[in-house]
């Protein structure tokens, strides 16, 4: 069945101006995918950006409905040409086989990334596409076409890391305002405070993105490793000497592009910075983040876990205690240290052992994911670490400092992946064996 015989089926009821706008577009995509000369396909794939960058939100759904179905490879071509492998695997078999496989909506993809604007119009398109993907579950195919490719093309090889400092372009600047995810950026004077002399910040960019951070670190050089997120975001703190600085502390990891999210940039930012630092800096000891926990009062809340909690002894008082993190300001005032150390057991706890549902080796938590996936070992807990609103409707306001020990880095990687191994320190391992979680259920239960 051709491409517009598809789309017939799939658009039948919609309205005629909408259907039209998408059979041209779809019209561009066939003579794209069928045409031999560069100079003339580079034309037809700025023709075909032109036109998708003008169809509105159901304009697209529809693009993105026809290039599931209709620029899907055949099951029986896949069917034919794996027979033909199994039975005689022969180098051109799997040749044959491989480019059946590779469908013609990744040719068309790597055929409209000739065009000017053309990776960027592709991650725009995939952004739209994960964002839908509940809705239309049929998309997922195209999804995973466009993250085949942005794998390849957004490797290491192709990213150029680059310091941000006041003098950077305005429209980098602005961006780093616009993106910033984890510890908001109250407009320049904010900015400038963390370019100071005693921050660092530091991006990867692509050469067909010149202008698009794709993930952004921010680092302040210290005495010490730091325990507080809001003495770091004071606009007002006196400027420090880094020649004084023994730490450096990353205390905001944004990824700026929604489009690429499932491409892991943090893991080699986090080390080539650390790297830098210490070319630029030898006197410094410690390399560790001041991290949120972002899943932590969400897991409290779990049903799972308050049915754990609610055994043993003591579990009336413990219940009642935790209870009191849930009124507005209850941190403010005085709080019990009996309070203070459930609470910071419970998360020493939850950051050890805690997994996902749908993987019992992954860490619930998904900065702890992303930090010891690194080669990150679990270093200390830091009460009222962040007192934002956000700190504490997440973490009850503790944070978590990972330290980066650059010589360890890779064997902590090797052990996360090989043996879901967290690395921890004494301390924190210490928090999490005094947790009423760490009783055996059966005792819990018996109690």
């Amino acid at each position: 069945m051709s491409a517009f015989a598809l789309l017939r089926r799939v658009l039948g009821r919609l309205r005629p101006g909408i259907r039209q706008r998408t059979e041209h577009l779809v019209s561009l995509c066939e003579a794209l995918l069928g045409e031999r000369g560069e100079v003339s396909g580079a034309a037809l794939a700025r023709e075909a950006l032109a036109a998708y960058h003008a169809l509105d939100g159901h304009d697209r759904e529809e693009l993105f409905d026809v290039l599931s179905e209709a620029f899907s490879p055949s099951p029986e071509a896949i069917g034919n040409a794996a027979d033909a492998y199994r039975y005689d695997p022969t180098p051109q078999n799997l040749i044959r086989l491989q480019e059946i496989i590779g469908s013609a909506r990744q040719e068309l993809f790597r055929r409209l990334n000739m065009a000017p604007g053309g990776t960027a119009a592709l991650v725009e398109m995939r952004s739209v596409i994960l964002r839908g993907l509940d809705r239309h579950p049929g998309w997922r195919a195209v999804e995973a076409d466009l993250l085949h490719l942005f794998r390849s093309w957004f490797n290491r090889g192709f990213l150029r890391l680059e310091r941000i400092e006041w003098r950077t372009s305005a429209m980098v600047l602005e961006k780093l305002i616009q993106y910033e995810a984890v510890h908001a950026i109250q407009g320049w004077r904010d900015l400038r405070r963390r370019l100071e002399a005693d921050r660092r910040c530091f991006a990867f960019f692509h050469p067909q993105l010149p202008d698009e951070p794709l993930i952004f670190i921010e680092v302040a050089l210290s005495r010490g490793i730091s325990a507080h997120v809001q003495p770091l975001l004071e606009m007002q703190a006196p400027v420090g000497q880094p020649a004084q600085a023994d730490a450096a502390i990353f205390y905001s990891i944004t990824n700026c592009q929604e489009g690429l999210r499932g491409i892991s940039f943090g893991n080699l930012l986090i080390k080539q910075v650390a790297e830098d630092l210490k070319r630029e800096f030898p006197h410094l000891r410690s390399f560790a983040t001041l991290s949120p926990i972002p899943g932590l009062r969400r897991w409290l809340g779990r049903t799972e876990t308050k049915t754990l909690l609610a055994m043993g002894p003591n579990a009336e008082e413990r219940l009642a205690l935790l209870a009191r993190i849930e009124r507005p300001g209850w941190h403010t005032g005085e709080v019990p240290e009996i309070l203070q150390k459930l609470l910071l057991r419970l998360c020493a706890w939850y950051l050890l052992h805690a997994k996902q549902k749908n993987d019992g080796n992954e860490p619930f938590d998904p900065v702890a994911r992303f930090h010891l996936g690194n080669g990150a070992s679990l270093e200390r807990l830091n009460w009222l670490g962040d007192t934002s609103g956000s700190g504490m409707e997440n973490s009850a306001g503790i944070m978590v400092n990972y330290a980066y020990r650059l010589e360890d880095v890779e064997r902590n990687h090797e052990r996360y992946f090989a043996d879901h191994a967290v690395v921890a320190s004494r301390a924190v391992e210490k928090l999490a064996r005094k947790s009423p979680l760490a009783v055996p259920a059966e005792k819990r239960a018996e109690a």
